[in-house]
C-alpha cells in the first residue's frame, strides 16, 4: 500500500479536483430536480432536450464558479498555497470530463463539454467587471463606499457574475419577469461558494458571514 505522504502534489490536486467536481455536480443536480426550480424554469412547457440543456448550464455554472473562486485576489490562503490552487484550478475541467466519461458520456460529446466550460469561464470572467461596477454603484448610493464595503463586493462578484450569466442562458436571454428563478439560482450558487471558500480558507468563516448578509441585501436590489 502506498503511503499517503508519498503522493505528489499533482496526485493530491487530481483527487481534490475530482472531489470538488463531484460536489458541484451534486449541487447542480439538486437544483435541477427542485420542484420550484422546475416550475420557475417552465419545465412543463419545454422539451426534454431543452431540459438537458438547462442542466448543462447549471453544471457549467457551478464548475466556473469553482474556477473563479480560485482566481479571487481576496482569497485568504497562505502564499505558499497559491501555487497548489492554481494547479488545482487547471484540473477542474479535466476532472469534470473524467466524471462524464465514467458516467458513460460518448467521446464525441466530451470535446463539446471542454469548449463549453472554457467559453463560459471566459464569458463570466469578463462579466465580473460589469458586476463589480454595478455593485459599487449600489453600495455607494446607499451609504457610501468604505474598505469593508469594497471587501464585501470583491467577495460577492464571482457569485453574481455566474448567477446572472447562468440565468441569462437558462432563459435564452428572455429574463424579464423571471426574478424568482434568478434568486433561486443565486441562492444555490452562493451556498456552494461559501462552503468552498470556507474549505479553501481553512475554516475562517467570519468575513464570509458578513458577506452573506450583504448578499441578502444586494440580492433584493441588484436584479
Amino acid at each position: 500500500m502506498t503511503d499517503p505522504s508519498d503522493e505528489s502534489l499533482d496526485q493530491i490536486a487530481d483527487k481534490t479536483a475530482a472531489l470538488i467536481v463531484q460536489a458541484a455536480a451534486n449541487s447542480a443536480f439538486v437544483l435541477f430536480r427542485d420542484k420550484k426550480f422546475r416550475q420557475r424554469a417552465s419545465f412543463s412547457e419545454i422539451s426534454e432536450v431543452e431540459q438537458d440543456r438547462i442542466f448543462n448550464e447549471l453544471s457549467v455554472a457551478f464548475l466556473t464558479l469553482i474556477m473563479l473562486t480560485h482566481d479571487a485576489p481576496d482569497l485568504r490562503t497562505p502564499d505558499e498555497f497559491r501555487g497548489f490552487l492554481a494547479n488545482l484550478k487547471k484540473r477542474i475541467p479535466k476532472a469534470h470530463i473524467e466524471l462524464l466519461r465514467s458516467s458513460g458520456v460518448e467521446h464525441k460529446y466530451l470535446r463539446i463539454w471542454e469548449k463549453l466550460i472554457q467559453m463560459r469561464y471566459e464569458e463570466y470572467s469578463r462579466d465580473k467587471h460589469d458586476v463589480r461596477k454595478a455593485s459599487m454603484e449600489i453600495e455607494s448610493s446607499e451609504k457610501g463606499l468604505d474598505l469593508e464595503g469594497l471587501s464585501k463586493i470583491q467577495m460577492l462578484v464571482p457569485i453574481y457574475a455566474v448567477a446572472i450569466g447562468c440565468h441569462h442562458h437558462i432563459c435564452r436571454g428572455k429574463t424579464h419577469g423571471r426574478d424568482e428563478l434568478f434568486k433561486q439560482v443565486l441562492k444555490a450558487l452562493s451556498g456552494f461558494y461559501v462552503n468552498l471558500r470556507v474549505h479553501l480558507e481553512g475554516g475562517r468563516i467570519t468575513p464570509l458571514t458578513r458577506a452573506r448578509m450583504a448578499l441578502k441585501r444586494l440580492r433584493r436590489r441588484f436584479y
